[in-house]
């Protein structure tokens, strides 16, 4: 009995490596939300001062008396504070007056997020684009939505999804896309330690699955802008 649960738990160890997702949508209880986040800092507050007495660190230390409280308040307010949907940013669009037929990038968009198999940082850049259907979003809004879905536990290839789905249903167009370019330190940092590899996924809707507007969109991605100039 004890032999099987010992492979099973060798078995998903494997897979964390290997980097494998669960679903597309990320996996909360339905009691996510039934404590507030005061409770949540306290009770983390509690569980990150036992591994770190499990560790053997002097919490009696001044370095490290206020870890606990500050590692907890920053899992809720700040780096899993896209798991709450009363964070997700409000997506209003408005009418394309001006009449723009072409698609609309934002790129190099900062993602900051944690690997949910390790709980290590994912730094990276997402470029979004979209071509609309009558609808448009204001740009920094592309920016806070790839925000909201990276401040959580994550796997890239979720992350990407999610925010295509996500502009998908603001839109009301399937013509999305997104690519993420980002290094994982549970790779860099732990493992095999490569510092030099990225991973890079995609998701394409809609017209951007055509070979040519897909194209269109990756020489966007390319192209390079000379600050300094303007």
């Amino acid at each position: 009995m004890f032999e099987v649960k010992d492979n099973m738990i060798d078995k998903i160890d494997e897979l964390g490596d290997d980097h494998i997702g669960s679903s597309a949508k990320t996996p909360l209880r339905a009691d996510a939300f039934d404590i507030s986040d005061q409770e949540k800092i306290a009770r983390i507050q509690e569980s990150v001062k036992d591994i770190l007495n499990t560790l053997g660190m002097d919490l009696d230390d001044d370095s490290l008396k206020g870890t606990p409280k500050r590692v907890a308040k920053s899992f809720v307010n700040e780096l899993f504070a896209g798991l709450n949907p009363a964070h997700k940013p409000k997506l209003s669009t408005f009418d394309n007056n001006y009449k723009y037929g072409e698609m609309l990038v934002e790129k190099n968009i900062t993602v900051y997020s944690t690997c949910e198999h390790h709980l290590l940082p994912i730094v990276g850049r997402a470029h979004v684009a979209y071509v609309s259907n009558g609808n448009v979003i204001g740009l920094s809004k592309m920016n806070r939505i790839v925000d909201y879905y990276a401040k959580r536990p994550q796997v890239q290839e979720r992350l990407t999804m999610q925010v295509v789905q996500a502009l998908q249903e603001a839109l009301g167009t399937q013509d999305v896309a997104c690519v993420i370019d980002a290094k994982h330190l549970c790779v860099n940092s732990r493992g095999v330690r490569d510092i030099e590899s990225s991973t890079v996924t995609s998701e394409f809707g809609g017209i951007f699955k055509d070979a040519a507007t897909k194209q269109e969109f990756l020489d966007y991605i390319k192209m390079e802008t000379d600050f300094e100039k303007l």
